[in-house]
């Protein structure tokens, strides 16, 4: 009796097995480090990794109101006090350094406050004014220490805007306080646009440089609009704008702006108007000529040829005999020299006859011209005298 068929036992399609093991070793990639770095990330923020420093807010206010930045005022030969907030957030304590410094303009100036052995300041810029209460200063963990400052303000100092920085360090990481010093006095906001340039890109858009210099002794956020004029009229007329730059007394910034679309062949004048607050303002113009090479040297390059060409033509068409009546290829002849006029005035008696031709014989005048045959001469008559 023969056996009952078995019905075979049912498998996953391979294709469909190999896509669910590639989908498997994605998510465990991606789960991975989520379940090993979890703990690490953990203590590792417990460290306490955290601190801020930041000019110190009023008495009893939140932390959230504390300011940005220092700001102080005084006339020459004054003292000025403030104070700075270090607060560690930390698990350990921390130990913190304090010095004054230069705010480093858009230009990467700036100079470091400094001193000398004796311990004078090597030179008189705004970082050296600042003198922290204490220039090392150790915080225990999750508190917020106040130390004071003293700025000095020299008996010399020029009226206007001094820029200065806190920079705290601790060992690690810097963090820099903005502190904006102004001398009382008379201020003067002065700018000045210089070395005004364009100069053509590969891509077909141009490139305008500028620097711009602040000669007053305020801080400026200068304005800039750009205009250009070519020959056929107005090509670029671009509205005054705030530049994202802060300019300090004293300093110089170079600056490039893109000009997309200039004109193909013109000649141009690029002019920019600079402005900022307490009436400064200039100008400058830069030229920028425009030719299109590429046209201009193959028009030149047809323009030869057919000049070339047509005087070719021109002396293939003209007959020779009338090139020879013309005279082409023929030298001028040499001019006849005048006879000399004879001397004016009575001969001598004894001169002597000029020497001419023997007695019983014949010669021929002279003429300029072209020589003529000889006569022959004719024969006697017959019965003459011998």
């Amino acid at each position: 009796m023969p056996r009952p068929a078995r019905a075979a036992p049912w498998r996953l399609p391979a294709v469909l097995a190999r896509g669910m093991l590639v989908w498997a070793s994605v998510l465990l990639w991606l789960l991975w480090p989520l379940g090993a770095g979890g703990p690490a990330a953990a203590s590792g923020a417990g460290t306490g990794e955290q601190w801020s420093a930041a000019p110190t807010p009023p008495r009893g206010a939140p932390r959230s109101e504390a300011r940005a930045f220092f700001y102080l005022e005084g006339a020459p030969g004054t003292v000025l006090r403030d104070s700075v907030a270090l607060t560690n957030d930390g698990d350990a304590p921390r130990i913190f350094r304090l010095r004054g410094a230069e705010v480093p303009g858009e230009d990467g100036g700036g100079h470091s406050a400094e001193r000398d052995e004796d311990g004078t300041d090597r030179d008189r810029e705004p970082g050296a004014w600042i003198a922290p209460a204490r220039d090392t200063v150790e915080v225990p963990p999750h508190t917020r220490a106040e130390v004071p400052l003293n700025v000095t303000v020299p008996g010399g100092a020029v009226p206007g805007d001094h820029p200065a920085a806190l920079v705290v360090d601790d060992g690690k990481r810097t963090e820099r306080v903005r502190m904006h010093l102004r001398v009382s006095g008379p201020t003067l906001a002065a700018l000045s646009v210089e070395d005004v340039s364009v100069r053509e890109r590969p891509d077909g858009s141009a490139r305008i440089g500028y620097t711009l210099v602040n000669r007053g002794n305020t801080v400026l956020r200068p304005r800039l609009a750009v205009g250009a004029e070519g020959l056929f009229g107005r090509l670029r007329r671009q509205s005054a704008r705030t530049l994202p730059v802060e300019l300090l007394p004293g300093h110089r910034l170079t600056r490039y702006e893109r000009w997309p679309d200039p004109p193909a062949a013109d000649l141009a004048e690029v002019r920019l108007t600079v402005t900022a607050a307490g009436g400064a303002r200039d100008s400058a113009t830069a030229s920028y000529t425009a030719v299109p090479w590429g046209p201009l040297l193959g028009v030149l390059f047809v323009l030869a040829g057919g000049g070339v060409g047509w005087f070719a033509r021109r002396r293939r068409r003209v007959p020779p005999r009338a090139r020879r009546s013309a005279g082409y290829g023929r030298p001028d002849p040499a001019p006849h020299a005048a006879p000399s006029p004879a001397p004016a005035g009575p001969e001598p008696a004894d001169a002597q006859p000029p020497p001419g031709p023997a007695p019983g014989t014949t010669e021929e005048a002279v003429h300029p011209g072209p020589r003529r045959a000889a006569q022959p001469r004719s024969a006697p008559a017959p019965g003459a005298a011998k």
